[in-house]
């Protein structure tokens, strides 16, 4: 690890004053070590007086950002290659009493430093990250009220990212985040609420969305995909949200190019406790803000792990028994559940789960401590152990009401796993639980899958048995070919993606090439396949030539390359486990030929196996899956031809 600097960074506790914010007696929450002591003080730098305009910049590769005050307000912006991707925004926060931290501010330290170091993930992209950024802090105090407070901001080559410390002893309550996005003219931002598809719009123009029960405006969720003039393309997303409620971003009325932070009130579901406010335990560092930051299309996606570099590091100093994989769902018998572990060995899979039903009702007294008759799940569990095959079970939010003694009750089951289903997700409250239920899971060594409308912040560095969530339109609701290359550059960029993949579905509206294609797209390291089916489906596998794709590929990757994209119009992307690489292309209704140089491979020759789309069917689902193989080199380029809602699977092996 390599940092600037000859001073070491103080500490939240050290930055803290006790007793500064009695007088208001307003702050909340969670104690906040992670982040504040990373690095050395690169420079500490002089008050600045109150109404003063002064500016510090952060740069790292071609990306810059940087905050100012402006006649005693914060205000900050972003660029790459001296191009605008964020405009003069807003910064601020505001504190129950009606405080408002940044309109009226004096700079009492100028810290800045560069940190430059890698890490290795359980799982991931790739085998190790890069974590190299510039960072400028500010210590602020509010004039008005005389609360101190921090802004860091940080550029790294991936992107940019701010987030607020609020810095001294005691309780803090936040009502707003006055934060601001500012977008140069013409750009286009990907908008989508809960679980419904994407709405390319002007960032004025964001539909009104929401019930009386939930929050209701021009809202979209995280991530945010903005595609700015030319080829430049951002993606706001947030990390370490720890003890806060869940961002989303809002039009503002008369300010067509501004997208505003919203801090969730409701759960997205719009059931349990409104929450105005949050309280918080101070020194608090609120949730980074980032802008991961592409100079094309496809650089966007290979710059996702911004997030997770924003993240906590790994809380587990034991991750032997985490697993990513490969998961088959089991209809609800025990006759089901055994031929699905004998299909998963068959077929090169790590997992068998059950679904919504397993222990009876869902929404009326459920009751997860034991299985319907249909199912001797003992005897499931030990077959499958003894194939080494894992278990996941479905539980929904409503049967969570000790999750200590029930995650407790499938480690002693020998359960695997566990699916969260209907999960709420928005208010501080449910940040905890989420949160929560992803420690206590650890501490059974238990993996969790996250579903329905939650939103990723990073959780699985720090807790990498979190191993996947949902929070998209899934795959099983038969979404546009649109869709599905709209989430690599959207969605896909905040974290792990649960998204079924339905290969061989005469309800998909795209070929059987593009749903192999998935496998390798998407970064999903734990990955749902054949949805919908039963084993029996496959049981003459010559008129399915797309199984050996599905059995050779893994879900966690030593290296990713995106090779090409446009969000909404294609993608195609490489990953490289062991000396193997497996290249998937996607296409939206338009067919199309990518040519892909394969300068990425090794030396010498590979034999590359091609799943691609024959002559297209009167549906996509119907075009029928073509192999070929050929030799190729690092200077051979091959011309991907995909159907209308199609795409190809290619196998890239050295020989």
């Amino acid at each position: 690890m390599r940092i600037s600097g000859d001073q070491e960074e103080p500490t939240a506790e050290r930055a803290g004053r006790s007793g500064a914010l009695s007088r208001r007696g307003m702050l909340k929450g969670a104690a906040v070590t992670v982040g504040l002591a990373a690095a050395g003080i690169g420079a500490t730098r002089p008050a600045y007086a109150a109404g003063a305009s002064v500016s510090a910049t952060a740069r790292m590769g071609g990306n810059s950002i940087t905050m100012s005050v402006v006649d005693g307000a914060l205000r900050w912006s972003a660029q790459h290659d001296g191009k605008t991707v964020i405009d003069t925004s807003a910064l601020g926060l505001r504190l129950s009493d009606g405080t408002v931290l940044g309109s009226q501010v004096t700079v009492t330290q100028n810290q800045h430093w560069t940190l430059h170091t890698t890490w290795s993930p359980v799982y991931g992209r790739n085998a190790t990250v890069t974590d190299h950024y510039q960072e400028q802090r500010w210590n602020l105090e509010d004039t008005a009220s005389g609360l101190r407070f921090s802004v860091q901001i940080r550029a790294y080559k991936t992107g940019v990212a701010l987030r607020y410390v609020l810095l001294d002893t005691g309780t803090a309550t936040v009502s707003d985040e006055l934060t601001t996005f500012v977008f140069p003219d013409d750009t286009t931002v990907y908008s989508a609420r809960d679980e419904n598809p994407y709405n390319p719009v002007a960032p004025g123009s964001i539909p009104v969305t929401g019930t009386s029960s939930t929050d209701n405006g021009p809202l979209t969720d995280l991530p945010l995909t903005a595609a700015l003039p030319g080829e430049l393309i951002a993606c706001v997303c947030e990390s370490s949200r720890i003890d806060f409620p869940r961002l989303m971003l809002s039009s503002v009325p008369g300010q067509p190019n501004t997208l505003a932070a919203f801090l969730m009130e409701h759960t997205a579901r719009g059931t349990g406790p409104v929450a105005t406010e949050s309280t918080v335990t101070t020194p608090f560092a609120t949730p980074w803000r980032a802008v991961v930051i592409g100079s094309t299309h496809a650089e966007l996606v290979d710059n996702a792990e911004l997030v997770l570099n924003l993240a906590p590091p790994s809380a587990l100093t034991d991750t032997s028994w985490i697993k990513p994989g490969k998961v088959f769902r089991c209809e609800l018998t025990t006759a089901a559940g055994l031929a699905g572990v004998d299909f998963a060995v068959a077929r090169g899979l790590q997992y068998i789960e059950y679904d919504a039903g397993w222990y009876g009702p869902e929404f009326s007294t459920p009751d997860a401590t034991k299985p319907i008759a249909a199912i001797d799940l003992p005897s499931v569990v030990s077959y499958a152990t003894s194939k080494g095959i894992g278990v996941f079970l479905y539980v929904n939010r409503l049967a969570l009401t000790d999750a200590d003694s029930l995650f407790g009750l499938y480690k002693s089951w020998g359960v695997a796993g566990i699916k969260l289903g209907f999960i709420n997700d928005g208010t501080q409250a449910m940040t905890n639980q989420i949160t929560g239920w992803a420690q206590t899971a650890a501490k059974y060594e238990l993996l969790i899958d996250m579903h329905d409308d939650v939103r990723p912040f990073g959780y699985e560095r720090t807790y990498p048995n979190y191993i996947s969530l949902e929070g998209v339109r899934g795959n099983e609701n038969f979404p546009t070919a649109t869709h599905n290359v709209t989430l690599p550059f959207a969605r896909n960029i905040g974290g792990p993606m649960d998204y079924t993949i339905c290969y061989g579905q005469s309800r998909d509206k795209t070929t059987n090439a593009h749903q192999m294609a998935m496998a390798a797209v998407y970064y999903q390291p734990l990955n749902f396949l054949f949805w919908y089916d039963k084993p029996s489906k496959y049981s003459n596998p010559a008129n399915w030539p797309g199984l050996p794709w599905f059995n050779a590929i893994p879900t966690t990757w030593d290296e990713s390359r995106t090779l090409a994209g446009s969000i909404g119009e294609y993608v195609a992307v490489a990953r490289r486990n062991g000396d193997t690489w497996y290249l998937g292309a996607m296409t939206n209704e338009t067919s199309r030929t990518l040519s892909i140089p394969l300068s990425f491979l090794g030396g010498g020759t590979y034999t590359a196996t091609v799943y691609a789309d024959g002559t297209p069917g009167t549906n996509p689902y119907q075009t029928p899956v073509v192999v070929s193989t050929r030799t190729v080199t690092s200077e051979s380029t091959l011309d991907i031809a995909m159907a209308g809602a199609g795409g190809q699977a290619i196998i890239l092996t050295p020989s």
